[in-house]
């Protein structure tokens, strides 16, 4: 797709979101929505603005949480990130993140940044603190790979969300510890971990939760935002389960996984790993060899090769 039909594009999906698009300008420059990237690790040129200023989007800094019984506006069928930490579980459904796409939250005594981005289909959670510094994080307004660029209030610097890597500011080149997640049902998630809590829609904005700014994006070919690297072997937007070992990357398309019995035994950087998938849900998770589950990241497909050109691919017939 030509730059002028991106933006054409990008306008219609940033005006159901209440907001504008903003003009590159010519001459460009090392700093972007008031960001410093001129000796970031990427190039300053793959940083694009998405639209919105910084904050455009606001991050969720004081969330409230709601029982089950108390969230009659989720249905059985919405999409969630399930959180389990000390033995703490959480919902977070997409429909509020659409919104906001961060949700600075604290799980007992540890602070925890919860993150979605609507143009790439990806959550990913992280324990937010980098040489034991708690950080809270906001939505830049900027995108690398049509992913959203983080940062944090406390030193500025910009992080790739799918990276989960500083890519410039003091921090440039740290790393946030992420954790598992699991992105599926309500209906799911309700019934594996009765006791969950729910994020509230008592955000202290005034948005219609109840309205999916990006409807039908993820049934579109079109990619909003330039991309590094491309690869025409699934739909743009087929969701994948991109799993990291030691520097190894693969990822479990779920139309591969769907021609499985749900269970795939697979190994990854020499490390035996099992991959359960629930197609009724259309969520899965991989387990090393301990049974412990490993922070994986479900993604559009597009989004996830840009990342990682390299990736090895699960193909079902291969497998059998």
């Amino acid at each position: 797709m030509g730059r002028v039909g991106a933006t054409l594009i990008g306008s219609a999906l940033l005006a159901g979101l209440g907001l504008s698009l903003i003009t590159v300008g010519a001459g460009g420059g090392p700093t972007k929505n008031g960001f410093d990237v001129g000796e970031a690790l990427i190039s300053a040129d793959a940083i694009v603005r998405g639209g919105p200023p910084r904050d455009g989007i606001p991050a969720l800094d004081a969330p409230t949480f709601v029982g089950s019984e108390d969230a009659p506006y989720l249905q059985d069928g919405d999409r969630v990130l399930g959180l389990l930490r000390h033995g703490i579980a959480r919902a977070y459904p997409i429909a509020i993140l659409n919104w906001h796409e961060i949700v600075n939250d604290r799980v007992r005594e540890e602070q925890v940044a919860i993150t979605y981005c609507p143009l790439c289909g990806s959550g990913v959670a992280y324990v937010a603190e980098v040489h034991d510094r708690p950080l809270t994080f906001g939505v830049s307004g900027l995108l690398y790979n049509s992913d959203v660029l983080l940062y944090d209030r406390q030193t500025e610097s910009l992080w790739s969300q799918i990276l989960a890597r500083a890519v410039s500011g003091p921090l440039k080149g740290q790393r946030l510890e992420t954790i598992p997640i699991h992105h599926t049902t309500w209906s799911d998630w309700k019934t594996r971990h009765p006791d969950t809590t729910v994020l509230s829609r008592e955000t202290g904005y005034r948005r219609d939760y109840t309205r999916d700014p990006y409807a039908d994006y993820d049934k579109r070919a079109a990619v909003f935002f330039p991309v590094a690297a491309e690869d025409a072997r699934f739909h743009p937007k087929e969701p994948v389960i991109g799993l990291e070992i030691e520097g190894t990357f693969k990822a479990y398309p779920f139309s591969e996984l769907e021609r499985t019995d749900g269970e795939v035994r697979d190994s990854v950087a020499g490390r035996e790993v099992l991959v359960r998938f629930d197609p009724e849900h259309r969520t899965g998770s991989v387990h090393d060899a301990s049974g412990q589950i490993l922070p994986t990241i479900t993604v559009y497909w597009f989004a996830w090769y840009a990342f990682h050109p390299d990736t090895a691919v699960f193909d079902a017939a291969g497998a059998r």
